[in-house]
């Protein structure tokens, strides 16, 4: 079984011109979570979709689900008090819907609600590597020269860009495994977390880099909400 979490528990901290969270904005008469939750919908090899959402988003949820036939909609988890929490709690309800001991071959797909343009192979390519590996991230190459500086006023180190890689979502992984080390970690080492894969990485699994996109961004800033807007040929939210 190949369940996919969606995380849509965020607010719109980085966002001061609205108030709505992002993943429920309003682009071209859809929220902008629908454009994910099609896609994973469409995807042949997904069998079953989570949500992570604060309960007062669940009608409305409830409503598109039903309005876009997503009927691999398996049920709502709630957020953390921080993203690799939420994810913690996704990974519980996925090992309710599994219902039995988990097998093997179970894999865990992690998708932010706020990356819309996801591709059908993407996700087949995370689901792959996770069945060859313990997991896949979809990466994109740096581009620019990227420096270090402890303060942010001078220049203290230089990385090699040859060797730096920018990770996105979805990030996949084999459900037993992944489930395992969070049950292992005290509260305050899951709310240290920064990204998906780093727990995975830095507990023993292996991960592998398949290729990303460019239009696979997560709207962070308004400029990036005016960049999907226009991609999907919309003028209002």
């Amino acid at each position: 079984m190949n369940i996919a979490i969606i995380l849509a528990g965020g607010n719109a901290s980085r966002m001061k011109a609205i108030d709505v969270p992002k993943q429920y904005l309003m682009v071209s008469d859809k929220p902008v979570i629908s454009y994910c939750l099609a896609t994973f919908q469409k995807h042949k090899n997904i069998d079953a979709i989570i949500i992570v959402a604060k309960e007062e988003w669940h009608q409305f949820l409830n409503e598109w689900l039903t309005k876009e036939n997503i009927h691999k909609f398996k049920g709502f988890a709630m957020p953390g008090k921080s993203r690799q929490h939420s994810i913690y709690n996704g990974l519980c309800y996925a090992k309710q819907i599994v219902n039995k001991e988990i097998k093997e071959d179970e894999i865990v797909i992690i998708h932010d609600a706020a990356r819309p343009l996801v591709s059908e192979r993407i996700i087949t390519d995370c689901i792959h590597g996770a069945t060859t590996s313990d997991g896949a991230m979809p990466v994109i190459k740096v581009k620019d020269t990227i420096y270090r500086s402890l303060e942010g006023k001078h220049i203290e180190g230089l990385l090699n860009r040859d060797e730096l890689y920018a990770g996105q979502a979805p990030e996949s992984f084999k459900l037993n495994s992944y489930l395992s080390i969070h049950e292992r970690l005290s509260d305050e080492e899951i709310g240290a977390i920064r990204g998906s894969s780093e727990i995975a990485y830095k507990y023993g699994m292996k991960i592998e880099l398949i290729e990303g996109s460019e239009d696979n961004f997560k709207i962070t800033t308004m400029e990036d909400l005016e960049k999907f807007k226009l991609l999907v040929g919309s003028e209002e939210l």
